[in-house]
């Protein structure tokens, strides 16, 4: 899996690198057809914003999520795209 990272109004730090690749290894263990992953961490104003865009075997799969801390985002972020992977792992397993 690739994981491409950019920052919008923000410098990616190594950690904050370092925290996206370890939480997408989450993701890597309910689905292991993932191939290339865009991660997008915005500032704007007060708010955080974090969108990733999964390329998986058959479709594209994106969410979105927003906090006043970039850490929060990151992890609300995960957690609907585990839901959104896990859903279309179950449909490609009933195909």
């Amino acid at each position: 899996m690739q994981i491409n990272i950019k920052g919008h109004h923000l410098e990616i730090t190594q950690a904050i690198r370092e925290y996206v690749s370890t939480k997408f290894t989450k993701l890597e263990r309910h689905f292991d057809q993932i191939n290339n992953v865009h991660v997008v961490l915005n500032v704007e104003k007060q708010q955080q914003k974090a969108e990733a865009k999964l390329h998986v075997s058959g479709t594209e799969i994106f969410a979105t999520a927003e906090n006043s801390d970039m850490y929060h985002a990151i992890d609300a972020l995960i957690d609907k795209l585990d839901r959104q992977v896990i859903k279309h792992k179950e449909k490609q397993a009933k195909h």
